[in-house]
């Protein structure tokens, strides 16, 4: 008997005879049963088919999208590489390409010569705008884009501000029709309301200070405009509708990647602009704001990292007066010195000074001289009892250096001395465990009479025949008779770091200062181009 039977039998409804009389219907019941069973599970089983067709459908839609995509990134590559021989680069589009949304009609364009160019707004000490510079000058070369050059403004800084804020600010820095202003004050006259900001800073181009031909050769560069969209509609043929603007709003908003990724950027910016976004647009001219920062640029691709490295190797000061003010005061050191660049004089370096200085102190004689942590422990103990500590300061590895080891340098010569014009400031240590200390020591520093500075007692009582720059009028007397060649703005005050820094960076060893770009630029460019190491890359 069937399980549905055995259910019915089970049933209490049902009498014995009932069941017997009404054998037959049971298993017609069964069957129908069956066949509804039987056509439920062919319905079933065609809804099922077509879930699967309708999924498989979909996977398989997904998937050609897929490959268009990959195909269209990998086009877009070819096409950007294939007009770029010289330094190609395997870039994809943003993700974040709202970013990069154009802010008029790029068909109504104005510029008929078919030249593009790239444009960016310095601020900052010059050390800020030197870095926006490298950043520039890579991605305007990677983009195949004229460079519009600014000057370098040297004094009275501009400090950062969101772009429009900026890009007015640096529009109303021109000094033209103003020239009258470099005479008033020598007689103790009236100085003119429009005159009292006139000698606080000046202009200078790049190409005087710094050596650009070999970056020229390759990378087209154009100078003279004024940050005014007048200048580019009347030089360039450039009207507001044939530029394309990247507006930050913040100091870190934007970074520039040779590389595809969905992921968010890593480093300390909001948004990674991938450069290829930009290679596409077909603008005149790409205005950016902000480009200062060392890790800006976030290279993978080997050619594009030595492209940087290529730039910043350009950056060694090489004006011939700077140059000869230099050799003048390496030789009155006698040729042979150590080197220590302190900045201590504002900002978070003002605050911090008095643990920089130690820091240094102690990273020259550790890792330059090669005492022991007992011994300078002892010798501290001694020479500044009141400042001395009970441990050593932490000295972290420093890891961009290690990633480029220079060859050994060759012995320091102990017995060094500077010119016999130039006494030292001390007696000479008489043990023979402190003689290494006896060895000419030039410090650049940004502090005021740092002769009478307290905090730079820890090496002037430490090294006898220690040296300011102040301690060469003679060699830097020259360099008080230059002007600018943009302003006519007397240059002797504004190039005294530069000339600080050279002197420092033709030391044996140098030692800088932490977290200073300054410093960076001193040990990182200056020290290994004079030694004729690789430079270091940071970023």
């Amino acid at each position: 008997m069937s399980t549905l039977g055995q259910r019915h039998h089970s049933t209490a409804t049902y009498t014995p005879r009932l069941v017997t009389r009404s054998a037959p219907l049971p298993v017609r019941r069964a069957q129908s049963r069956s066949r509804s069973r039987t056509r439920t599970h062919h319905s079933l089983r065609r809804a099922y088919d077509k879930q699967v067709m309708v999924v498989a459908v979909l996977l398989l839609t997904a998937g050609l999208a897929c490959l268009s995509a990959a195909y269209y990134i990998l086009t877009s590559v070819l096409a950007f590489n294939s007009s770029f021989v010289q330094h190609p680069t395997i870039i994809a589009p943003s993700a974040a390409a709202s970013a990069l949304r154009p802010t008029s009609n790029p068909t109504h364009f104005v510029n008929v010569t078919g030249e593009k160019y790239l444009s960016y707004l310095p601020h900052s000490g010059f050390h800020n705008q030197r870095i926006s510079l490298e950043n520039a000058l890579v991605l305007a070369r990677m983009l195949n884009r004229t460079l519009l050059l600014p000057p370098v403004r040297l004094g009275n800084t501009l400090s950062y501000a969101p772009f429009d804020e900026l890009y007015a600010m640096a529009g109303n820095t021109s000094k033209a029709g103003l020239e009258y202003c470099r005479n008033i004050g020598r007689y103790n006259e009236e100085v003119p309301l429009e005159c009292e900001e006139y000698l606080s800073y000046t202009h200078i181009p790049w190409g005087w200070l710094v050596d650009l031909s070999d970056v020229g050769a390759d990378q087209r560069l154009l100078e003279g405009w004024d940050f005014t969209d007048a200048w580019l509609e009347d030089h360039l043929g450039i009207s507001a509708g044939d530029i394309f603007y990247l507006k930050d709003t913040s100091r870190n908003e934007y970074s520039f990647q040779d590389f595809f990724s969905f992921d968010p950027p890593v480093r300390k910016f909001e948004q990674s602009v991938y450069i290829a976004t930009l290679a596409r647009r077909p603008e005149s001219l790409i205005q950016m704001g902000t480009l200062f920062g060392s890790s800006r640029l976030h290279f993978r691709s080997a050619i594009n990292y030595d492209l940087r490295r290529h730039v910043r190797e350009r950056m060694a000061f090489t004006n011939p007066h700077l140059v000869n003010a230099a050799q003048a005061i390496r030789t009155a050191l006698g040729g042979s010195y150590l080197g220590v660049h302190l900045r201590i004089g504002d900002g978070i370096f003002e605050w911090n000074a008095p643990e920089n200085v130690r820091l240094a102190w102690w990273k020259l004689l550790w890792l330059v001289l090669g005492f022991t942590d007992d011994d300078i422990l002892e010798l501290e103990q001694d020479i500044f009892p009141e400042e001395a500590e009970p441990e050593p300061p932490t000295i972290n590895p420093d890891l961009p250096a290690m990633r480029t080891p220079h060859p050994p340098l060759p012995p320091f010569p102990f017995n060094a001395t500077p010119s016999p014009d130039f006494s030292c400031r001390a007696p000479l240590h008489t043990s023979s465990n402190l003689s290494p200390l006896n060895v000419p020591l030039f410090i650049s520093t940004d502090a005021r009479s740092p002769t009478y500075n307290p905090l730079l007692a820890r090496f002037t009582r430490t090294f006898p025949c220690s040296f300011f720059l102040e301690d060469f009028p003679e060699q830097v007397a020259p360099l008080g008779k230059l002007h600018s060649p943009i302003d006519g703005v007397p240059l002797g005050s504004f190039l005294m770091p530069f000339l600080d820094a050279m002197v420092v960076g033709q030391a044996w060893q140098v030692v800088g200062t932490e977290q200073s770009t300054f410093s960076a630029f001193v040990s990182d460019v200056l020290w290994r181009t004079y030694q004729g190491f690789d430079i270091v890359q940071r970023g």
